[in-house]
């Protein structure tokens, strides 16, 4: 595997349990409350603004996916959508830039 592809492995993993650090205690004391939770993303203007840059970055990667994988056949990279949706983007970029880095055959 090229260093590349480690390097991008290694942001897949980090983008997935680095943030888990925070919504792990808050899910503890919130529980599965998904109203509350954008509640909380929209406190203020520079949260607010963070999760639309956050919303608009992680449907432009949707659509990226989905341009290229109509044209690479690499259907395994679709695994990179609910990754960027139930994890972050953090996850979801890295993860993509990692599938689609693998060599051509």
């Amino acid at each position: 595997m090229s260093p590349l592809r480690l390097i991008f492995l290694g942001l897949a993993i980090w983008g997935a349990v680095h943030p888990m650090f925070f919504f792990g205690p808050w899910l503890m004391e919130n529980g599965a409350d998904l109203e509350k939770l954008v509640s909380e993303w929209k406190a203020g203007p520079a949260t607010t603004g963070l999760y639309w840059d956050l919303v608009i970055a992680a449907v432009a990667l949707t659509v990226w996916i989905l341009a290229e994988v109509s044209v690479r056949r690499n259907w395994l990279a679709l695994i990179a959508i609910p990754a960027t949706f139930l994890i972050g983007v953090s996850c979801g970029l890295p993860l993509y830039l990692f599938l689609r880095a693998k060599p051509v055959r």
